[in-house]
């Protein structure tokens, strides 16, 4: 018998979000719970919102991605300790994406963090426990001065080709000077914002982080009422763009028990700073010295196209043993193939390399192949 998914208990424990009202006139068709927040997952087809932020400009409600706020006199320190990426090399009014990592190397979390000032630091969070992480940190730290906490902040995403000329409407045309991975303050329907050049989409875009958020229907109402002469449409996230961008997310791709070396992703790592300056860094240098076991590498899989985003993660077997697993994976319209994610052995981590996948929809054939499997150079988003 299929779940029925009005069996799920509500209640306070799970909040709304700012923008819950209004993006309740566009009919939403699901939600899931993030952060302990609803959150609507899509308004039309899959695909349909995919051509959406391709092909125009799409608005998707993000304050599920709680921010961590990391301040005080020694927020710096404080913030530092939490990632191996230099953290003096991000000025203020400046973004970058960051690994929150354990004394094992293992990843906590992999926010965009944000330098609002000279000691405090946002960190946008996925769906993950690193609030209650860093206020256990500071437990080892007693002689640091510093304040923890969930900023009262609401994030929203404009995203694809047309998110300038909506931005550029609501707040006026300097926008348009706004570098990638920097941000702005500004205001929409008279409500402080602050800007940013950033998205989980691999397209153009931006992020409105809301401050006041009592004015969370204003906003997003009037982001919406701008951006109808370009066809704005509300969406949910697009797992087809952000894994043809070879975008992981995590909780699904990743969790505390994979390191960034595992995953490609060692170009956040500074090796130059101190180990006593990062709780990650002496266990992210023992890992870099003997090597890695396994590796996430981009896979194709045969056959008949997937209905939709997987809802399990799949075994990759080999002789009736499990030797890896698919994370996530979804049929691309684009490239006219279905394209994931696997975890494989590094020995079996090559390109070309093919494997049998035991998926929702019977068993696949997945090549290894490179990735992302669009715009490998990301000259998209900074465009």
């Amino acid at each position: 018998m299929a779940f029925d998914m009005s069996q799920v208990q509500r209640g306070a424990r799970n909040r709304r979000t700012p923008y819950h009202e209004a993006a309740q006139k566009h009919d939403p068709k699901g939600y899931t719970v993030y952060n302990h927040m609803y959150f609507p997952i899509r308004f039309s087809s899959f695909e349909a919102e995919f051509d959406a932020l391709l092909n125009g400009v799409t608005l998707w409600d993000v304050a599920v991605e709680r921010c961590l706020e990391i301040g005080g006199p020694d927020g710096f320190r404080f913030a530092q300790l939490l990632t191996p990426r230099d953290l003096s090399a991000c000025a203020v009014g400046q973004a970058k994406y960051v690994l929150i990592c354990d004394s094992d190397g293992g990843i906590v979390n992999d926010p965009v963090m944000t330098r609002m000032d000279e000691n405090t630091f946002w960190f946008a969070l996925a769906s993950s426990d690193a609030l209650l992480f860093a206020r256990g940190l500071r437990n080892a730290y007693p002689g640091l001065d510093v304040t923890i906490r969930e900023a009262d902040v609401a994030p929203l995403q404009v995203q694809g080709p047309k998110s300038k000329d909506v931005m550029s409407k609501l707040v006026g045309p300097e926008i348009l000077d706004l570098r990638y991975y920097f941000w702005t303050e500004s205001k929409i329907a008279g409500a402080p914002v602050v800007i940013t050049r950033t998205g989980w989409t691999s397209e153009v875009g931006y992020e409105v982080y809301l401050t006041d958020t009592t004015k969370g229907v204003e906003v997003y109402d009037a982001i919406m009422d701008a951006g109808a002469e370009f066809g704005i449409v509300p969406t949910g996230p697009s797992d087809i763009r952000r894994i043809e961008g070879a975008i992981f997310n995590w909780g699904a791709d990743m969790t505390y028990e994979n390191n960034p070396i595992e995953l490609g992703l060692d170009r956040l790592i500074d090796w130059d700073l101190e180990n006593d300056a990062v709780v990650s860094l002496a266990a992210l240098r023992s890992i870099q010295e003997h090597g890695v076991e396994r590796r996430i590498n981009g896979v194709e899989l045969d056959g008949d196209r997937f209905p939709e985003l997987n809802n399990l993660k799949w075994p990759i077997v080999d002789g009736g043993q499990e030797i890896g697993k698919v994370t996530s994976a979804i049929y691309s319209p684009r490239l006219q193939r279905n394209i994931g994610f696997a975890w494989l052995p590094v020995e079996r981590s090559t390109l070309g390399e093919r494997v049998t996948v035991e998926t929702e929809w019977g068993s696949r054939t997945g090549t290894v192949v490179e990735m992302p499997f669009v715009d490998p150079s990301k000259q998209i988003p900074v465009s």
